[in-house]
């Protein structure tokens, strides 16, 4: 039996979840109400003990009785669920709906789950129909039958999974890797990971999936492109990182690396909610949604300036209002980095665009183009798609065509001059 065989009931850990979520959330609540109370009571002076005795009671009583209550149906529940026949223990993220809500729960505290050994975290692996490929011989030309020595791995963003690629493909033809298939002769391969662990453990458990798939491929993979979206290119260019340092056989092998809407230079929201964190602690009516903003998960966190290695988050304390400047990580040399940036206005200098951006990612960060911070893309390997938004990118036809001629192309010579 293979490790992702043996992996327990995801239905179960769900329902766990959302039990314990409803206890916290009551609690949460408590403390809100508790801070209120607290404010009003002490403007009224000591005339008030009387009352404020009674709401006390009252108030732990009732809330008491709602974590009793949540936690009672949780273990009826989680008891109804462990009766089941094993056929009816199915996972949910082989499924699409349930992918997407396993996706959405990892990308917010997928780092968490993965601390508390979840059966709801998500292990890296390569996914075919849902269901995750071991990096066996067998099992890769079980599910890889024309197998190809070019491969195109694509990596999913944030709170998303390997099932995003089809959003938009059937109205277009087919998913980026389906039409790159029929048009390039390679093979696409989906990966599933946890985006809510750091994106630096990400890149790792990335380098080590390919060397494992690279020693397990039936034919000898002569080019490996890597297409990443939002949060995928990022995992990718630290994959490459750790994978050059360690001299990995994979990375020899990349010659194209791909981001559509990446935010290398971090994204707004994610600094939004940092800010908006710190604001919320410094009242007691609002720390409850401060701790709430604060359970964010690392790789949500590392998309504030976006951060591809350890060193930017190991010892630091993650709610300092000012982190330090995070690593500069060189592109990898040998392979074409390209990149595609978005905007909602048709034209990229438009002041609603340049506000917005893609909705989610500013096109100056996309690009690698910040006013402190500058990337070596060379112009012709960069894109400005205009009237679209982030998940835009994830099918349209401009930007396959785009990808399509990019991996096409011969790379560039390791030593080539990029546009300053």
């Amino acid at each position: 039996m293979g490790p992702f065989e043996s992996r327990p009931d995801e239905t179960r850990a769900l329902s766990r979840l959302a039990f314990d979520e409803l206890r916290g959330a009551a609690g949460g609540v408590r403390e809100i109400h508790g801070a209120i109370a607290e404010r009003a009571f002490g403007a009224a002076g000591p005339g008030a003990l009387p009352a404020r005795t009674v709401h006390d009671a009252v108030a732990n009583a009732v809330y008491g009785a709602v974590r009793g209550v949540a936690s009672l149906l949780g273990q009826a529940a989680d008891a109804g669920l462990r009766r089941r026949p094993p056929a009816d223990a199915r996972w949910l993220s082989t499924s699409p709906p349930g992918a997407v809500a396993v996706g959405a729960l990892d990308g917010l505290i997928g780092d968490t789950l993965a601390r508390q050994g979840s059966d709801l975290q998500e292990p890296m692996s390569v996914r075919v129909h849902g269901r995750p490929v071991p990096l066996e011989p067998d099992a890769i030309r079980r599910a890889f039958p024309q197998a190809t020595p070019r491969v195109v791995v694509f990596l999913h963003g944030l709170m998303a999974t390997e099932l995003a690629w089809r959003l938009g493909a059937e109205a277009e033809g087919g998913t980026y890797g389906h039409r790159l298939a029929r048009e390039l002769d390679c093979t696409p391969l989906y990966v599933r990971y946890n985006s809510g662990r750091h994106i630096s453990e990400n890149g790792r458990s990335l380098a080590d999936l390919l060397e494992g798939l690279l020693a397990a491929w039936p034919n000898d993979a002569e080019q490996i492109a890597l297409v990443g979206h939002s949060m995928g290119g990022l995992v990718a260019r630290s994959a490459c990182h750790y994978a050059n340092e360690r001299s990995d056989r994979w990375v020899r092998c990349v010659r194209h690396v791909v981001s559509l809407g990446s935010p290398h230079m971090g994204a707004p929201l994610a600094q939004a909610v940092h800010w908006a964190s710190a604001g919320l602690d410094l009242a007691p009516e609002t720390r409850p949604f401060a701790a709430f903003l604060r359970r964010r998960s690392a790789g949500i966190r590392d998309m504030r300036q976006g951060s591809l290695v350890d060193e930017d988050w190991r010892d630091c304390d993650p709610d300092a209002l000012r982190a330090a400047a995070c690593r500069e990580v060189p592109l990898l040399e040998g392979a074409t980095h390209c990149f595609v940036a978005a905007t909602v206005t048709r034209r990229q200098g438009h002041p609603l665009g340049r506000l917005l951006g893609d909705c989610l990612v500013l096109e100056p960060s996309a690009s690698g183009r910040a006013r402190t911070r500058r990337m070596p893309f060379r112009t012709e390997h960069g894109m400005h798609l205009g009237a679209a938004h982030h998940l835009t990118l994830l099918n349209h036809p401009v930007v396959y065509e785009r990808l399509r001629d990019w991996l096409a192309a011969p790379p560039l010579p390791a030593n080539a001059a990029a546009d300053g």
